[in-house]
């Protein structure tokens, strides 16, 4: 099979990239380079074609996905504070380049899995979150994921075979500031030997899954005959922020307390998926554990 993989070159997108080249299928990556490097793709780069191209050029675009039998579109700008700084910019790149795919997948009947968010939830008092849920997104970043998810349905109800992914907390090596920065932020104070900071008080809820598990979700919710549904992964489990930095204070046997600072804006206080849909549609169920891989790293 011959597949497109945009952001091909960041975090998530990388490590799709490597478990198709693993299965032995034809894969170009398209990238800009904004956030994405060619380093993360150094073990397959021999097995691929890579095209610097941003998802805003519909016809480059047209060009390189003709002959796809599907696209995994990752690519966007994912920062939530920057969103609030940028938010024309985040539109355009977030919406206006997931259209074009989209309109891409129409015209010529290739199959996209893309990558939604949980932001697009907003504040949840219950927990864990279904996809049913109310989407009341509270940043410009999540805004523009909802944006995208009108795009699905409209999309969806002219044919175009479209799954859409809602990402939760994502960790594991290469993860930069734009994926659980939290664990990347802990990780380099801990590894200088310096306490963590945690904004506000520390009582937010998250559900950290690893990024190998939702390369694993993207090629099942690729192959699966399923389509035209929006689907959580995360891994139905959950951790206060204040128990991931003395998780990660005790396993690096560091002799300290975290630091508190002041809140950030657009940070959701709560976030728990609810995977019973992965788990039937997509005969799916995260594997690494968030400890374990602490374990590992520190």
């Amino acid at each position: 099979m011959r597949y497109v993989v945009t952001g091909g070159a960041g975090f998530v997108g990388s490590n799709i990239v490597k478990l198709l080249v693993k299965e032995g299928h034809e894969v170009t990556v398209v990238d800009n380079l904004h956030s994405g490097k060619k380093e993360n793709l150094e073990s397959v780069f021999d097995n691929i074609k890579f095209e610097q191209c941003d998802i805003r050029d519909f016809d480059l675009l047209e060009d390189i996905t003709r002959d796809a039998d599907g696209v995994f579109h990752q690519a966007a700008l994912t920062v939530v504070q920057d969103s609030f700084d940028n938010p024309e910019e985040y539109h355009d790149v977030n919406v206006i380049g997931t259209e074009n795919i989209f309109k891409l997948g129409n015209k010529n009947n290739f199959r996209v899995v893309y990558a939604s968010s949980s932001s697009v939830y907003g504040h949840k008092r219950d927990m864990p979150i279904k996809e049913d849920a109310k989407r009341e997104p509270i940043n410009p970043y999540g805004q523009t994921k909802l944006d995208d998810e009108y795009l699905f349905e409209k999309y969806s109800k002219i044919g175009t075979k479209i799954v859409g992914l809602r990402y939760f907390n994502i960790f594991g090596i290469g993860q930069t500031l734009q994926y659980a920065g939290v664990i990347t932020k802990f990780l380099d104070r801990i590894r200088q030997g310096n306490p963590p900071i945690i904004f506000g008080r520390g009582q937010q809820i998250r559900d950290f899954i690893h990024v190998e598990d939702v390369a694993v979700a993207n090629i099942l919710a690729m192959k699966n005959l399923q389509e035209n549904v929006l689907i959580n992964v995360g891994t139905g489990g959950s951790i206060t922020i204040l128990q991931l930095a003395n998780m990660m204070i005790k396993i690096s046997g560091l002799n300290t307390d975290p630091i508190f600072d002041k809140p950030l804006e657009g940070d959701i206080e709560k976030s728990q998926a609810d995977i019973t849909l992965a788990k039937k549609l997509l005969k799916w169920e995260p594997r690494k554990k968030l400890s374990e891989w602490l374990e590992e790293v520190l």
